[in-house]
Protein backbone atom coordinates (compact mmCIF):
# COMPACT_ATOMS: atom_id res chain seq x y z
CA UNK A 1 0.00 0.00 0.00
CA UNK A 2 2.84 2.38 0.88
CA UNK A 3 4.45 1.70 -2.48
CA UNK A 4 1.19 2.51 -4.27
CA UNK A 5 0.87 5.82 -2.37
CA UNK A 6 4.44 6.75 -3.35
CA UNK A 7 3.68 5.82 -6.93
CA UNK A 8 0.58 8.08 -6.99
CA UNK A 9 2.58 10.91 -5.38
CA UNK A 10 5.17 10.55 -8.10
CA UNK A 11 2.39 10.76 -10.72
CA UNK A 12 1.12 14.00 -9.22
CA UNK A 13 4.58 15.54 -9.22
CA UNK A 14 5.20 14.52 -12.81
CA UNK A 15 1.83 15.96 -13.84
CA UNK A 16 2.85 19.32 -12.36
CA UNK A 17 6.05 19.26 -14.44
CA UNK A 18 4.08 18.52 -17.61
CA UNK A 19 1.50 21.26 -17.01
CA UNK A 20 4.19 23.84 -16.27
CA UNK A 21 6.24 22.96 -19.32
CA UNK A 22 3.09 23.16 -21.46
CA UNK A 23 2.70 26.78 -20.36
CA UNK A 24 6.26 27.57 -21.39
CA UNK A 25 5.82 26.43 -24.99
CA UNK A 26 4.69 29.29 -27.24
CA UNK A 27 1.53 28.21 -29.11
CA UNK A 28 1.64 28.16 -32.90
CA UNK A 29 -1.31 27.08 -34.99
CA UNK A 30 -0.35 24.90 -37.97
CA UNK A 31 -3.12 26.25 -40.23
CA UNK A 32 -4.55 29.75 -40.10
CA UNK A 33 -8.32 29.94 -39.74
CA UNK A 34 -10.75 32.82 -39.62
CA UNK A 35 -11.91 33.16 -36.02
CA UNK A 36 -15.71 32.86 -35.82
CA UNK A 37 -17.81 35.11 -33.64
CA UNK A 38 -18.91 32.20 -31.45
CA UNK A 39 -16.89 29.03 -30.93
CA UNK A 40 -18.30 25.79 -29.58
CA UNK A 41 -15.91 22.97 -28.69
CA UNK A 42 -16.93 19.38 -27.96
CA UNK A 43 -13.97 17.56 -26.41
CA UNK A 44 -14.48 13.79 -26.56
CA UNK A 45 -12.14 11.48 -24.65
CA UNK A 46 -11.95 7.75 -24.01
CA UNK A 47 -9.74 6.96 -21.03
CA UNK A 48 -8.41 3.54 -20.14
CA UNK A 49 -7.03 3.02 -16.66
CA UNK A 50 -3.79 1.07 -16.75
CA UNK A 51 -2.98 1.56 -13.08
CA UNK A 52 -4.56 -1.06 -10.79
CA UNK A 53 -6.12 0.43 -7.68
CA UNK A 54 -6.24 4.03 -8.88
CA UNK A 55 -9.27 5.65 -7.20
CA UNK A 56 -11.94 7.19 -9.38
CA UNK A 57 -12.57 10.90 -9.67
CA UNK A 58 -8.95 11.97 -10.27
CA UNK A 59 -9.59 13.24 -13.78
CA UNK A 60 -10.46 16.87 -14.59
CA UNK A 61 -13.25 17.72 -17.00
CA UNK A 62 -11.26 20.09 -19.19
CA UNK A 63 -9.17 23.21 -19.40
CA UNK A 64 -5.86 22.52 -17.75
CA UNK A 65 -5.80 18.74 -17.50
CA UNK A 66 -5.95 17.09 -14.11
CA UNK A 67 -3.92 14.06 -13.14
CA UNK A 68 -6.59 11.71 -14.52
CA UNK A 69 -6.96 13.29 -17.94
CA UNK A 70 -3.27 13.97 -18.25
CA UNK A 71 -2.22 10.36 -17.69
CA UNK A 72 -5.27 8.81 -19.32
CA UNK A 73 -6.77 7.44 -16.13
CA UNK A 74 -10.42 6.58 -16.05
CA UNK A 75 -12.44 5.31 -13.15
CA UNK A 76 -11.79 2.30 -10.99
CA UNK A 77 -9.41 -0.57 -11.47
CA UNK A 78 -8.96 -1.58 -15.08
CA UNK A 79 -12.03 0.37 -16.18
CA UNK A 80 -12.66 2.31 -19.36
CA UNK A 81 -14.36 5.65 -19.17
CA UNK A 82 -15.92 8.12 -21.60
CA UNK A 83 -15.35 11.80 -20.87
CA UNK A 84 -17.03 14.82 -22.40
CA UNK A 85 -16.26 18.53 -22.06
CA UNK A 86 -18.44 21.19 -23.70
CA UNK A 87 -17.27 24.80 -24.05
CA UNK A 88 -18.80 27.90 -25.63
CA UNK A 89 -17.00 31.21 -26.12
CA UNK A 90 -18.58 34.43 -27.41
CA UNK A 91 -17.06 37.91 -27.81
CA UNK A 92 -20.16 39.46 -26.24
CA UNK A 93 -20.34 39.99 -22.47
CA UNK A 94 -22.63 37.76 -20.44
CA UNK A 95 -26.16 39.03 -19.81
CA UNK A 96 -27.43 39.52 -16.28
CA UNK A 97 -29.11 36.09 -16.27
CA UNK A 98 -27.09 33.89 -18.67
CA UNK A 99 -28.92 30.84 -19.96
CA UNK A 100 -27.62 28.28 -22.45
CA UNK A 101 -28.07 24.57 -22.97
CA UNK A 102 -27.06 21.77 -25.33
CA UNK A 103 -29.90 19.50 -26.46
CA UNK A 104 -28.43 16.06 -27.08
CA UNK A 105 -29.56 12.99 -29.08
CA UNK A 106 -31.29 10.07 -27.28
CA UNK A 107 -28.29 7.81 -28.02
CA UNK A 108 -26.21 9.83 -25.56
CA UNK A 109 -28.26 8.39 -22.67
CA UNK A 110 -27.78 11.48 -20.52
CA UNK A 111 -31.23 13.05 -20.60
CA UNK A 112 -32.61 15.61 -23.07
CA UNK A 113 -30.15 18.45 -22.47
CA UNK A 114 -26.89 19.48 -20.76
CA UNK A 115 -26.81 22.99 -19.21
CA UNK A 116 -23.90 25.29 -20.04
CA UNK A 117 -22.95 27.34 -16.98
CA UNK A 118 -20.37 30.18 -16.67
CA UNK A 119 -17.71 29.53 -14.01
CA UNK A 120 -17.69 31.53 -10.82
CA UNK A 121 -15.62 34.75 -11.14
CA UNK A 122 -13.06 33.43 -8.65
CA UNK A 123 -12.37 30.43 -10.88
CA UNK A 124 -11.41 32.43 -13.98
CA UNK A 125 -8.08 33.73 -12.73
CA UNK A 126 -4.94 31.72 -13.29
CA UNK A 127 -1.48 32.81 -12.29
CA UNK A 128 0.85 33.92 -15.05
CA UNK A 129 3.44 31.34 -16.15
CA UNK A 130 6.69 31.96 -14.35
CA UNK A 131 5.04 34.04 -11.61
CA UNK A 132 7.09 33.54 -8.44
CA UNK A 133 8.12 35.20 -5.20
CA UNK A 134 11.07 37.57 -5.10
CA UNK A 135 13.30 35.10 -3.27
CA UNK A 136 13.50 31.36 -3.66
CA UNK A 137 15.99 28.58 -3.27
CA UNK A 138 17.15 27.27 -6.63
CA UNK A 139 17.46 23.49 -6.60
CA UNK A 140 19.74 21.37 -8.73
CA UNK A 141 18.46 18.54 -10.85
CA UNK A 142 19.44 16.82 -14.07
CA UNK A 143 17.07 15.60 -16.74
CA UNK A 144 17.95 12.95 -19.30
CA UNK A 145 15.87 12.91 -22.46
CA UNK A 146 15.76 9.81 -24.68
CA UNK A 147 13.65 9.17 -27.77
CA UNK A 148 12.79 6.56 -30.37
CA UNK A 149 11.33 3.05 -30.45
CA UNK A 150 14.53 0.99 -30.31
CA UNK A 151 15.95 -1.85 -28.25
CA UNK A 152 19.10 0.07 -27.35
CA UNK A 153 19.93 3.71 -26.75
CA UNK A 154 20.69 5.46 -30.03
CA UNK A 155 23.93 7.40 -30.62
CA UNK A 156 23.84 10.97 -29.35
CA UNK A 157 21.50 10.19 -26.46
CA UNK A 158 20.60 11.21 -23.84
CA UNK A 159 20.11 14.94 -24.18
CA UNK A 160 21.04 16.37 -20.78
CA UNK A 161 19.35 19.32 -19.08
CA UNK A 162 20.93 20.77 -15.95
CA UNK A 163 18.41 22.93 -14.10
CA UNK A 164 21.16 24.51 -12.01
CA UNK A 165 22.56 26.16 -15.14
CA UNK A 166 19.33 27.44 -16.65
CA UNK A 167 16.43 29.74 -15.83
CA UNK A 168 12.73 29.06 -16.61
CA UNK A 169 12.95 30.54 -20.14
CA UNK A 170 16.09 28.55 -21.00
CA UNK A 171 14.52 25.49 -19.41
CA UNK A 172 11.53 25.71 -21.76
CA UNK A 173 13.68 26.21 -24.86
CA UNK A 174 15.90 23.27 -24.02
CA UNK A 175 12.91 20.93 -24.11
CA UNK A 176 12.44 21.88 -27.75
CA UNK A 177 8.78 20.92 -27.53
CA UNK A 178 6.71 21.10 -30.70
CA UNK A 179 4.49 24.18 -30.68
CA UNK A 180 0.84 23.29 -31.15
CA UNK A 181 -2.45 25.15 -31.11
CA UNK A 182 -4.87 26.02 -28.35
CA UNK A 183 -5.73 23.18 -25.99
CA UNK A 184 -8.96 24.70 -24.65
CA UNK A 185 -11.13 27.76 -24.64
CA UNK A 186 -10.97 29.90 -21.53
CA UNK A 187 -12.81 32.75 -19.79
CA UNK A 188 -11.65 36.24 -20.70
CA UNK A 189 -12.70 39.62 -19.39
CA UNK A 190 -15.56 41.21 -21.34
CA UNK A 191 -16.52 37.98 -23.14
CA UNK A 192 -18.90 35.10 -22.51
CA UNK A 193 -17.73 31.63 -21.56
CA UNK A 194 -19.59 28.61 -20.22
CA UNK A 195 -18.99 24.89 -20.09
CA UNK A 196 -20.22 21.49 -19.01
CA UNK A 197 -19.76 19.63 -16.65
CA UNK A 198 -20.33 22.32 -14.05
CA UNK A 199 -21.73 23.01 -10.60
CA UNK A 200 -25.30 22.63 -11.91
CA UNK A 201 -24.82 19.33 -13.71
CA UNK A 202 -21.86 16.97 -13.58
CA UNK A 203 -23.32 13.57 -14.36
CA UNK A 204 -21.03 10.78 -15.53
CA UNK A 205 -20.99 9.82 -19.19
CA UNK A 206 -22.40 6.26 -19.31
CA UNK A 207 -20.46 3.46 -20.95
CA UNK A 208 -23.15 3.01 -23.62
CA UNK A 209 -23.24 6.70 -24.53
CA UNK A 210 -23.00 7.69 -28.20
CA UNK A 211 -22.80 11.19 -29.67
CA UNK A 212 -24.25 10.15 -33.03
CA UNK A 213 -27.27 12.24 -33.99
CA UNK A 214 -28.53 15.83 -34.03
CA UNK A 215 -27.30 18.45 -31.56
CA UNK A 216 -28.76 21.87 -30.77
CA UNK A 217 -27.09 24.59 -28.68
CA UNK A 218 -29.18 27.63 -27.80
CA UNK A 219 -29.42 30.37 -25.19
CA UNK A 220 -29.74 34.11 -24.55
CA UNK A 221 -26.09 34.93 -25.32
CA UNK A 222 -25.33 32.47 -28.15
CA UNK A 223 -26.91 32.04 -31.60
CA UNK A 224 -28.80 28.85 -32.41
CA UNK A 225 -26.15 26.22 -33.23
CA UNK A 226 -27.39 23.10 -34.99
CA UNK A 227 -25.05 20.31 -36.06
CA UNK A 228 -24.87 16.54 -36.39
CA UNK A 229 -22.21 14.03 -35.36
CA UNK A 230 -21.68 10.97 -37.55
CA UNK A 231 -20.39 7.53 -36.40
CA UNK A 232 -16.84 8.34 -37.54
CA UNK A 233 -16.64 11.15 -34.97
CA UNK A 234 -18.17 9.33 -32.01
CA UNK A 235 -16.23 8.25 -28.91
CA UNK A 236 -13.05 6.43 -29.89
CA UNK A 237 -12.36 2.84 -28.92
CA UNK A 238 -10.30 2.45 -25.72
CA UNK A 239 -6.56 1.77 -25.88
CA UNK A 240 -5.80 -1.83 -24.94
CA UNK A 241 -2.22 -2.95 -24.36
CA UNK A 242 -2.37 -6.41 -25.89
CA UNK A 243 1.17 -7.47 -25.00
CA UNK A 244 4.06 -6.31 -22.82
CA UNK A 245 7.49 -7.88 -22.41
CA UNK A 246 10.57 -6.84 -20.49
CA UNK A 247 11.45 -4.94 -17.34
CA UNK A 248 12.71 -1.43 -16.56
CA UNK A 249 16.24 -2.87 -16.58
CA UNK A 250 15.75 -4.42 -20.02
CA UNK A 251 14.22 -3.37 -23.31
CA UNK A 252 10.51 -2.89 -22.64
CA UNK A 253 8.18 -3.93 -25.47
CA UNK A 254 4.53 -2.98 -25.60
CA UNK A 255 1.81 -3.53 -28.20
CA UNK A 256 -1.65 -2.03 -28.48
CA UNK A 257 -4.86 -2.64 -30.36
CA UNK A 258 -5.33 -0.78 -33.62
CA UNK A 259 -7.97 1.93 -33.16
CA UNK A 260 -10.01 2.29 -36.37
CA UNK A 261 -10.51 6.06 -36.18
CA UNK A 262 -7.01 6.97 -34.95
CA UNK A 263 -4.91 9.38 -37.02
CA UNK A 264 -1.69 8.75 -35.10
CA UNK A 265 -0.17 7.63 -31.80
CA UNK A 266 2.32 9.06 -29.32
CA UNK A 267 3.87 7.64 -26.14
CA UNK A 268 6.09 9.09 -23.49
CA UNK A 269 7.50 7.75 -20.23
CA UNK A 270 8.95 9.45 -17.16
CA UNK A 271 10.57 8.44 -13.91
CA UNK A 272 13.03 9.65 -11.30
CA UNK A 273 16.28 7.88 -10.50
CA UNK A 274 15.92 6.65 -6.93
CA UNK A 275 19.58 7.27 -6.17
CA UNK A 276 20.17 10.69 -7.70
CA UNK A 277 18.26 13.88 -8.44
CA UNK A 278 17.83 12.85 -12.08
CA UNK A 279 14.57 12.85 -14.03
CA UNK A 280 14.43 10.44 -16.98
CA UNK A 281 12.15 11.19 -19.94
CA UNK A 282 11.56 9.06 -23.05
CA UNK A 283 9.25 9.50 -26.02
CA UNK A 284 8.29 7.38 -29.03
CA UNK A 285 9.29 10.19 -31.39
CA UNK A 286 11.95 9.34 -33.97
CA UNK A 287 13.52 12.77 -33.37
CA UNK A 288 14.20 14.53 -30.09
CA UNK A 289 10.88 15.44 -28.49
CA UNK A 290 9.91 15.29 -24.82
CA UNK A 291 6.24 15.49 -25.73
CA UNK A 292 5.00 17.91 -23.06
CA UNK A 293 2.54 19.62 -25.40
CA UNK A 294 1.47 16.52 -27.32
CA UNK A 295 -0.42 14.57 -24.64
CA UNK A 296 -3.62 16.39 -25.47
CA UNK A 297 -6.04 17.09 -28.31
CA UNK A 298 -4.37 18.03 -31.60
CA UNK A 299 -5.90 19.29 -34.82
CA UNK A 300 -5.96 17.17 -37.96
CA UNK A 301 -3.27 19.25 -39.66
CA UNK A 302 -1.07 19.17 -36.56
CA UNK A 303 -1.19 15.37 -36.44
CA UNK A 304 -0.49 15.05 -40.17
CA UNK A 305 2.50 17.39 -39.88
CA UNK A 306 3.84 15.59 -36.81
CA UNK A 307 3.58 12.24 -38.62
CA UNK A 308 5.55 13.74 -41.51
CA UNK A 309 8.12 15.05 -39.02
CA UNK A 310 8.44 11.53 -37.51
CA UNK A 311 7.27 12.78 -34.12
CA UNK A 312 3.87 11.05 -34.05
CA UNK A 313 3.61 7.37 -34.98
CA UNK A 314 1.42 6.71 -38.05
CA UNK A 315 -1.96 4.99 -37.44
CA UNK A 316 -0.66 1.73 -38.92
CA UNK A 317 1.78 1.33 -35.99
CA UNK A 318 0.79 -1.04 -33.16
CA UNK A 319 4.02 -1.62 -31.22
CA UNK A 320 7.01 0.17 -29.72
CA UNK A 321 9.99 -0.59 -27.48
CA UNK A 322 11.71 1.49 -24.81
CA UNK A 323 15.54 1.27 -24.97
CA UNK A 324 17.29 -1.12 -22.63
CA UNK A 325 18.08 0.04 -19.11
CA UNK A 326 17.16 3.73 -19.20
CA UNK A 327 14.62 3.25 -16.37
CA UNK A 328 16.52 0.57 -14.44
CA UNK A 329 17.02 2.82 -11.39
CA UNK A 330 13.80 4.80 -11.72
CA UNK A 331 10.85 4.71 -9.37
CA UNK A 332 7.30 5.57 -10.35
CA UNK A 333 8.06 5.28 -14.07
CA UNK A 334 5.14 4.90 -16.43
CA UNK A 335 4.21 5.02 -20.10
CA UNK A 336 1.60 7.60 -21.09
CA UNK A 337 -0.13 6.84 -24.37
CA UNK A 338 -2.46 8.79 -26.64
CA UNK A 339 -4.32 7.99 -29.84
CA UNK A 340 -5.40 11.09 -31.75
CA UNK A 341 -8.80 11.10 -33.43
CA UNK A 342 -10.05 12.83 -36.54
CA UNK A 343 -11.59 16.24 -35.81
CA UNK A 344 -14.99 17.36 -37.06
CA UNK A 345 -15.17 21.08 -37.91
CA UNK A 346 -18.45 22.75 -38.89
CA UNK A 347 -18.97 26.48 -39.59
CA UNK A 348 -22.07 28.49 -40.36
CA UNK A 349 -22.44 29.85 -42.93
CA UNK A 350 -20.16 27.32 -44.61
CA UNK A 351 -17.75 29.64 -46.46
CA UNK A 352 -18.37 33.21 -45.37
CA UNK A 353 -15.87 35.97 -44.81
CA UNK A 354 -17.05 36.19 -41.21
CA UNK A 355 -18.59 32.96 -39.86
CA UNK A 356 -21.27 33.41 -37.23
CA UNK A 357 -20.36 30.27 -35.33
CA UNK A 358 -18.09 27.24 -35.61
CA UNK A 359 -18.21 23.84 -33.93
CA UNK A 360 -15.12 21.75 -33.26
CA UNK A 361 -15.53 18.11 -32.20
CA UNK A 362 -12.08 16.89 -31.13
CA UNK A 363 -11.25 13.40 -29.96
CA UNK A 364 -8.60 11.33 -28.23
CA UNK A 365 -8.17 7.96 -26.55
CA UNK A 366 -5.61 7.65 -23.76
CA UNK A 367 -4.12 5.10 -21.44
CA UNK A 368 -1.05 4.49 -19.32
CA UNK A 369 1.14 1.56 -18.44
CA UNK A 370 3.30 1.43 -15.30
CA UNK A 371 6.85 0.24 -15.88
CA UNK A 372 7.50 -2.48 -13.34
CA UNK A 373 9.08 -5.88 -12.95
CA UNK A 374 7.39 -8.65 -14.91
CA UNK A 375 6.53 -10.48 -11.68
CA UNK A 376 4.70 -7.41 -10.39
CA UNK A 377 2.72 -7.03 -13.63
CA UNK A 378 1.85 -10.73 -13.52
CA UNK A 379 0.48 -10.49 -9.96
CA UNK A 380 -2.88 -9.23 -11.21
CA UNK A 381 -5.95 -11.39 -10.45
CA UNK A 382 -5.85 -14.68 -12.30
CA UNK A 383 -2.05 -14.78 -12.56
CA UNK A 384 0.48 -16.63 -10.48
CA UNK A 385 1.59 -14.64 -7.45
CA UNK A 386 5.15 -13.31 -7.55
CA UNK A 387 7.85 -14.76 -5.34
CA UNK A 388 8.84 -12.80 -2.27
CA UNK A 389 11.68 -10.43 -3.00
CA UNK A 390 13.70 -8.00 -1.00
CA UNK A 391 11.97 -4.64 -0.59
CA UNK A 392 13.54 -1.77 -2.56
CA UNK A 393 15.68 0.60 -0.56
CA UNK A 394 14.02 3.63 0.94
CA UNK A 395 14.43 6.78 -1.10
CA UNK A 396 17.08 8.95 0.45
CA UNK A 397 16.15 12.35 1.83
CA UNK A 398 17.31 15.42 0.01
CA UNK A 399 16.30 16.97 -3.28
CA UNK A 400 12.85 15.91 -4.49
CA UNK A 401 10.95 16.73 -7.69
CA UNK A 402 8.69 18.99 -5.65
CA UNK A 403 11.67 20.95 -4.33
CA UNK A 404 13.08 21.16 -7.84
CA UNK A 405 9.82 22.64 -9.12
CA UNK A 406 9.98 25.24 -6.37
CA UNK A 407 13.57 26.05 -7.27
CA UNK A 408 12.93 26.31 -11.01
CA UNK A 409 9.58 28.02 -11.08
CA UNK A 410 9.41 29.66 -7.66
CA UNK A 411 6.35 27.86 -6.24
Amino acid sequence: MLGKIKFISGCLILSCIVVICMTIVVPQVFSAEKTPAVRYWVSVSTEKSGFPGMPSGMGGPGGMPGIGSLFGMGGGEGSSGKRLHLEVSSPKPLPADPQATHDIPPSQNMGPTLPLVPPDPGQTHQGRPGERPEKFEKQKMRMLIYWGCSETVRPGQPYVIDTAKSGPADFGRMFQGRAVGQHSLSPRSGTSYADWPNKKDGKQVPANSSLVGSHFVHGNYVPDIRFAIDPNHDFMAPVEFTSTKGTPADSFYFQWNSIPTATGYFATAMGQDRNTETMIIWSSSDVREAGWSLMNYLSNEEVRQLVRDRVVLPPSTTQCVIPRGIFKDAQGAMVQFIAYGDELNIAYPQKPKDPIWAVKVRRKSTSMLPLMEASARDSRPGREAPQDREAPPEKKEGITPGKVLKGIFGF
